[in-house]
Protein backbone atom coordinates (compact mmCIF):
# COMPACT_ATOMS: atom_id res chain seq x y z
CA UNK A 1 0.00 0.00 0.00
CA UNK A 2 1.30 3.41 -1.12
CA UNK A 3 1.33 6.34 1.43
CA UNK A 4 -0.95 8.66 2.81
CA UNK A 5 -2.29 11.82 0.75
CA UNK A 6 -4.14 14.32 1.40
CA UNK A 7 -6.99 16.34 -0.20
CA UNK A 8 -9.21 19.46 -0.51
CA UNK A 9 -12.12 17.52 -1.67
CA UNK A 10 -12.64 13.67 -2.86
CA UNK A 11 -15.44 12.70 -4.92
CA UNK A 12 -16.18 9.03 -4.98
CA UNK A 13 -18.02 8.12 -8.54
CA UNK A 14 -17.78 8.40 -12.01
CA UNK A 15 -21.43 8.72 -12.86
CA UNK A 16 -22.81 12.05 -14.30
CA UNK A 17 -23.15 13.22 -10.67
CA UNK A 18 -19.57 12.71 -9.18
CA UNK A 19 -18.23 14.02 -12.69
CA UNK A 20 -20.17 17.54 -12.88
CA UNK A 21 -19.15 17.29 -9.02
CA UNK A 22 -15.37 16.98 -10.30
CA UNK A 23 -16.40 19.57 -13.25
CA UNK A 24 -17.08 22.18 -10.89
CA UNK A 25 -14.94 21.48 -7.76
CA UNK A 26 -11.94 21.80 -10.38
CA UNK A 27 -12.87 25.03 -11.86
CA UNK A 28 -13.15 25.99 -8.27
CA UNK A 29 -9.29 25.48 -7.84
CA UNK A 30 -10.10 22.45 -5.51
CA UNK A 31 -7.68 19.82 -7.58
CA UNK A 32 -10.34 17.12 -6.73
CA UNK A 33 -9.49 13.69 -6.70
CA UNK A 34 -12.37 11.53 -8.29
CA UNK A 35 -12.01 7.50 -6.96
CA UNK A 36 -13.64 5.92 -10.08
CA UNK A 37 -14.51 2.23 -9.55
CA UNK A 38 -13.49 -0.52 -11.00
CA UNK A 39 -16.71 -0.37 -13.24
CA UNK A 40 -16.57 3.35 -13.93
CA UNK A 41 -18.94 5.97 -15.39
CA UNK A 42 -22.37 4.66 -13.77
CA UNK A 43 -25.36 3.32 -15.44
CA UNK A 44 -25.29 5.09 -18.62
CA UNK A 45 -22.23 2.57 -19.71
CA UNK A 46 -25.67 0.09 -19.85
CA UNK A 47 -27.69 2.47 -22.42
CA UNK A 48 -27.14 2.59 -25.93
CA UNK A 49 -28.68 6.16 -27.26
CA UNK A 50 -29.32 8.69 -24.80
CA UNK A 51 -31.82 11.13 -26.27
CA UNK A 52 -33.08 13.17 -23.28
CA UNK A 53 -29.77 14.34 -22.24
CA UNK A 54 -29.90 18.79 -22.94
CA UNK A 55 -27.40 19.79 -25.58
CA UNK A 56 -27.43 16.89 -28.11
CA UNK A 57 -30.33 17.06 -30.21
CA UNK A 58 -29.96 14.16 -32.54
CA UNK A 59 -28.79 12.05 -29.16
CA UNK A 60 -25.68 10.62 -27.91
CA UNK A 61 -24.78 6.78 -26.70
CA UNK A 62 -24.70 6.69 -22.71
CA UNK A 63 -20.77 5.73 -23.07
CA UNK A 64 -19.61 7.93 -25.40
CA UNK A 65 -21.69 10.69 -23.02
CA UNK A 66 -19.41 9.84 -20.14
CA UNK A 67 -16.10 9.44 -21.70
CA UNK A 68 -16.79 13.50 -22.33
CA UNK A 69 -17.54 14.21 -19.14
CA UNK A 70 -14.79 12.59 -17.90
CA UNK A 71 -12.62 14.20 -20.55
CA UNK A 72 -13.84 17.46 -19.70
CA UNK A 73 -13.49 17.13 -15.91
CA UNK A 74 -9.85 16.11 -16.36
CA UNK A 75 -9.02 18.89 -18.54
CA UNK A 76 -9.98 21.34 -15.87
CA UNK A 77 -7.24 19.88 -13.36
CA UNK A 78 -9.27 17.05 -11.98
CA UNK A 79 -7.12 13.60 -10.90
CA UNK A 80 -8.35 10.14 -11.39
CA UNK A 81 -7.82 6.62 -9.12
CA UNK A 82 -9.03 3.56 -10.79
CA UNK A 83 -10.33 1.75 -7.80
CA UNK A 84 -12.95 0.58 -5.08
CA UNK A 85 -13.04 1.88 -1.54
CA UNK A 86 -12.84 -0.58 1.09
CA UNK A 87 -13.29 1.64 4.06
CA UNK A 88 -14.27 5.18 4.83
CA UNK A 89 -13.62 6.88 8.37
CA UNK A 90 -15.85 9.94 8.84
CA UNK A 91 -15.89 10.36 12.30
CA UNK A 92 -12.87 12.88 12.27
CA UNK A 93 -12.07 15.52 10.00
CA UNK A 94 -10.09 15.10 7.53
CA UNK A 95 -11.74 12.06 6.79
CA UNK A 96 -10.12 8.73 5.66
CA UNK A 97 -10.56 6.81 2.82
CA UNK A 98 -8.46 3.46 1.96
CA UNK A 99 -8.50 1.44 -1.28
CA UNK A 100 -6.23 -1.43 -2.06
CA UNK A 101 -3.49 0.40 -2.85
CA UNK A 102 -3.67 3.60 -1.27
CA UNK A 103 -5.00 5.82 1.57
CA UNK A 104 -6.47 9.18 1.41
CA UNK A 105 -7.03 11.96 3.58
CA UNK A 106 -9.54 15.00 2.64
CA UNK A 107 -11.26 17.98 4.56
CA UNK A 108 -14.58 17.52 1.93
CA UNK A 109 -16.43 14.26 0.36
CA UNK A 110 -18.76 13.97 -2.24
CA UNK A 111 -20.38 10.39 -2.27
CA UNK A 112 -21.46 9.58 -5.34
CA UNK A 113 -21.89 6.08 -5.40
CA UNK A 114 -24.91 5.67 -7.05
CA UNK A 115 -27.53 2.83 -7.05
CA UNK A 116 -27.84 -0.31 -8.97
CA UNK A 117 -30.43 -1.48 -11.07
CA UNK A 118 -32.12 -4.71 -9.63
CA UNK A 119 -31.69 -6.60 -12.50
CA UNK A 120 -33.42 -10.73 -12.89
CA UNK A 121 -30.47 -12.11 -12.87
CA UNK A 122 -30.49 -14.09 -16.61
CA UNK A 123 -27.77 -14.67 -18.49
CA UNK A 124 -29.66 -13.17 -21.41
CA UNK A 125 -30.96 -9.58 -19.95
CA UNK A 126 -26.93 -9.04 -19.47
CA UNK A 127 -26.27 -9.33 -23.04
CA UNK A 128 -29.51 -7.65 -24.47
CA UNK A 129 -29.50 -4.39 -21.75
CA UNK A 130 -29.74 -1.61 -24.06
CA UNK A 131 -31.03 -3.60 -27.16
CA UNK A 132 -34.26 -4.33 -25.50
CA UNK A 133 -34.14 -4.71 -22.11
CA UNK A 134 -33.83 -1.19 -20.02
CA UNK A 135 -34.36 -0.81 -16.80
CA UNK A 136 -35.43 3.42 -17.43
CA UNK A 137 -39.01 3.71 -18.63
CA UNK A 138 -38.53 7.71 -18.72
CA UNK A 139 -35.45 7.04 -20.50
CA UNK A 140 -36.08 4.26 -23.03
CA UNK A 141 -39.94 4.29 -23.99
CA UNK A 142 -39.78 6.43 -26.92
CA UNK A 143 -37.69 3.65 -28.63
CA UNK A 144 -40.69 1.38 -28.09
CA UNK A 145 -43.31 3.21 -30.53
CA UNK A 146 -46.00 0.85 -31.49
CA UNK A 147 -44.58 -1.75 -30.08
CA UNK A 148 -45.52 -4.67 -28.14
CA UNK A 149 -43.19 -4.93 -24.41
CA UNK A 150 -43.42 -6.45 -20.82
CA UNK A 151 -42.86 -4.35 -17.55
CA UNK A 152 -41.58 -6.75 -14.47
CA UNK A 153 -42.81 -5.56 -11.31
CA UNK A 154 -45.68 -5.40 -9.40
CA UNK A 155 -44.82 -1.78 -6.53
CA UNK A 156 -45.66 1.64 -7.55
CA UNK A 157 -42.25 2.31 -9.74
CA UNK A 158 -43.70 -1.04 -11.92
CA UNK A 159 -47.18 0.64 -12.06
CA UNK A 160 -45.87 4.37 -12.98
CA UNK A 161 -43.69 2.97 -15.64
CA UNK A 162 -46.17 0.39 -17.27
CA UNK A 163 -48.92 3.18 -17.34
CA UNK A 164 -45.88 5.79 -18.89
CA UNK A 165 -45.31 3.34 -21.68
CA UNK A 166 -48.61 2.81 -22.58
CA UNK A 167 -47.96 6.56 -24.43
CA UNK A 168 -45.73 4.79 -26.54
CA UNK A 169 -45.71 1.33 -27.01
CA UNK A 170 -48.76 -0.56 -28.96
CA UNK A 171 -49.81 -2.99 -25.51
CA UNK A 172 -48.15 -3.27 -22.21
CA UNK A 173 -48.01 -6.59 -20.51
CA UNK A 174 -47.08 -6.76 -16.97
CA UNK A 175 -45.35 -10.17 -15.86
CA UNK A 176 -45.38 -10.20 -11.85
CA UNK A 177 -44.22 -13.40 -9.54
CA UNK A 178 -47.59 -12.93 -7.60
CA UNK A 179 -51.45 -12.61 -8.11
CA UNK A 180 -51.36 -9.13 -6.55
CA UNK A 181 -50.07 -5.98 -6.79
CA UNK A 182 -48.17 -4.77 -4.23
CA UNK A 183 -48.39 -0.76 -5.46
CA UNK A 184 -50.24 1.72 -4.00
CA UNK A 185 -54.38 1.52 -4.27
CA UNK A 186 -54.22 4.69 -6.72
CA UNK A 187 -51.45 3.16 -8.81
CA UNK A 188 -53.33 -0.06 -9.39
CA UNK A 189 -56.65 1.60 -10.15
CA UNK A 190 -54.57 3.97 -12.46
CA UNK A 191 -53.21 0.43 -14.60
CA UNK A 192 -55.85 -1.69 -14.19
CA UNK A 193 -57.97 1.31 -15.79
CA UNK A 194 -55.46 1.55 -19.06
CA UNK A 195 -56.96 -0.46 -21.82
CA UNK A 196 -53.38 -0.46 -23.27
CA UNK A 197 -52.28 -2.81 -19.87
CA UNK A 198 -52.84 -6.18 -19.41
CA UNK A 199 -51.36 -8.49 -16.57
CA UNK A 200 -49.68 -11.92 -16.50
CA UNK A 201 -50.34 -13.31 -12.68
CA UNK A 202 -48.09 -15.71 -10.85
CA UNK A 203 -45.42 -15.80 -13.70
CA UNK A 204 -41.53 -15.48 -13.57
CA UNK A 205 -39.35 -14.42 -16.95
CA UNK A 206 -37.12 -17.72 -17.62
CA UNK A 207 -35.81 -16.73 -20.84
CA UNK A 208 -35.16 -13.63 -23.05
CA UNK A 209 -35.25 -13.87 -26.54
CA UNK A 210 -32.80 -13.23 -29.04
CA UNK A 211 -29.07 -13.21 -27.49
CA UNK A 212 -27.74 -14.06 -30.23
CA UNK A 213 -29.35 -11.65 -32.59
CA UNK A 214 -28.48 -9.03 -30.47
CA UNK A 215 -32.19 -8.02 -29.88
CA UNK A 216 -35.01 -8.66 -27.90
CA UNK A 217 -37.74 -10.61 -30.00
CA UNK A 218 -39.99 -12.64 -27.17
CA UNK A 219 -39.64 -14.04 -23.82
CA UNK A 220 -40.22 -17.59 -21.78
CA UNK A 221 -42.61 -17.05 -18.87
CA UNK A 222 -43.01 -19.86 -16.24
CA UNK A 223 -46.32 -20.19 -14.02
CA UNK A 224 -44.67 -19.77 -10.44
CA UNK A 225 -47.21 -22.43 -9.39
CA UNK A 226 -48.09 -25.21 -12.14
CA UNK A 227 -44.18 -25.14 -13.77
CA UNK A 228 -46.47 -24.28 -17.20
CA UNK A 229 -44.25 -22.33 -19.41
CA UNK A 230 -45.24 -20.02 -22.41
CA UNK A 231 -43.60 -17.56 -25.08
CA UNK A 232 -44.65 -14.09 -25.35
CA UNK A 233 -43.73 -12.23 -28.53
CA UNK A 234 -42.71 -8.40 -27.67
CA UNK A 235 -39.88 -6.00 -28.80
CA UNK A 236 -38.48 -4.56 -25.35
CA UNK A 237 -38.57 -5.85 -21.61
CA UNK A 238 -38.06 -3.22 -18.86
CA UNK A 239 -37.19 -4.79 -15.62
CA UNK A 240 -38.81 -2.53 -12.83
CA UNK A 241 -38.13 -4.33 -9.49
CA UNK A 242 -36.35 -1.39 -7.90
CA UNK A 243 -32.86 -0.17 -7.19
CA UNK A 244 -30.64 -0.83 -4.62
CA UNK A 245 -28.26 2.44 -3.36
CA UNK A 246 -24.42 1.55 -3.16
CA UNK A 247 -24.25 2.42 0.17
CA UNK A 248 -22.61 0.23 1.96
CA UNK A 249 -20.06 1.53 3.45
CA UNK A 250 -21.69 4.50 4.90
CA UNK A 251 -23.73 2.32 7.19
CA UNK A 252 -23.94 3.78 10.55
CA UNK A 253 -21.71 6.87 9.22
CA UNK A 254 -23.82 8.85 7.34
CA UNK A 255 -27.73 9.08 7.83
CA UNK A 256 -29.64 6.50 5.76
CA UNK A 257 -33.17 6.48 4.73
CA UNK A 258 -35.49 2.57 5.31
CA UNK A 259 -34.54 1.55 1.72
CA UNK A 260 -30.35 2.67 2.18
CA UNK A 261 -30.40 5.82 0.38
CA UNK A 262 -28.54 8.83 1.86
CA UNK A 263 -30.54 11.68 3.56
CA UNK A 264 -30.01 15.23 2.23
CA UNK A 265 -30.00 17.51 4.86
CA UNK A 266 -29.80 21.14 3.32
CA UNK A 267 -28.97 21.14 -0.48
CA UNK A 268 -26.05 18.29 -0.90
CA UNK A 269 -25.05 18.80 2.60
CA UNK A 270 -25.32 15.19 4.71
CA UNK A 271 -25.82 15.06 8.79
CA UNK A 272 -21.74 14.92 8.98
CA UNK A 273 -20.66 18.42 8.29
CA UNK A 274 -17.97 18.18 5.30
CA UNK A 275 -19.59 15.40 3.75
CA UNK A 276 -22.40 15.29 0.85
CA UNK A 277 -24.39 13.54 -1.78
CA UNK A 278 -25.23 13.63 -5.37
CA UNK A 279 -26.83 11.58 -7.91
CA UNK A 280 -29.18 8.70 -7.42
CA UNK A 281 -27.31 7.54 -4.03
CA UNK A 282 -29.76 10.53 -2.48
CA UNK A 283 -31.75 10.35 -5.26
CA UNK A 284 -35.09 7.65 -5.54
CA UNK A 285 -37.44 10.06 -7.39
CA UNK A 286 -36.32 11.08 -10.52
CA UNK A 287 -33.30 8.97 -11.79
CA UNK A 288 -32.05 10.72 -14.69
CA UNK A 289 -28.49 11.59 -15.88
CA UNK A 290 -29.72 15.37 -16.12
CA UNK A 291 -30.94 15.28 -11.88
CA UNK A 292 -27.70 13.64 -10.98
CA UNK A 293 -25.46 16.15 -13.12
CA UNK A 294 -27.59 18.67 -11.55
CA UNK A 295 -26.95 17.50 -8.00
CA UNK A 296 -23.65 16.84 -8.75
CA UNK A 297 -23.16 20.75 -9.23
CA UNK A 298 -24.76 21.40 -6.03
CA UNK A 299 -22.42 19.34 -3.77
CA UNK A 300 -19.18 20.82 -5.27
CA UNK A 301 -20.58 24.29 -5.30
CA UNK A 302 -21.71 23.41 -1.15
CA UNK A 303 -18.58 21.55 -0.55
CA UNK A 304 -16.67 24.89 -1.78
CA UNK A 305 -18.57 27.25 0.49
CA UNK A 306 -17.77 24.45 3.10
CA UNK A 307 -13.98 24.90 2.80
CA UNK A 308 -14.16 28.10 2.68
CA UNK A 309 -15.86 28.33 5.98
CA UNK A 310 -19.43 30.01 4.66
CA UNK A 311 -21.03 26.20 5.96
CA UNK A 312 -20.59 24.93 9.51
Amino acid sequence: MKGLRMHEIVIIGSGPAGLTAALYAARANLKPLLIEGIESGGQLMLTTAVENYPGFRDGIMGPELMVEMRAQAERFGTDFVTGDVTEVNLSVSPFTLTTAENIFKTRALIIATGASSRLLGLPSERELIGHGVSTCATCDGYFFRDKPIIVVGGGDSAMEEATFLTKFASHVTVVHRRDTLRASKIMQEKAFKNPKLSFIWNSVIDEIKDAEKGLVTGAVLRDVKTGDTKSLDVDGIFVAIGHTPNTGLFVGKVELDTNGYIVPNVGASTNVPGVFAAGDVQDHVYRQAITAAGSGCMAAIDAERYLEGILE
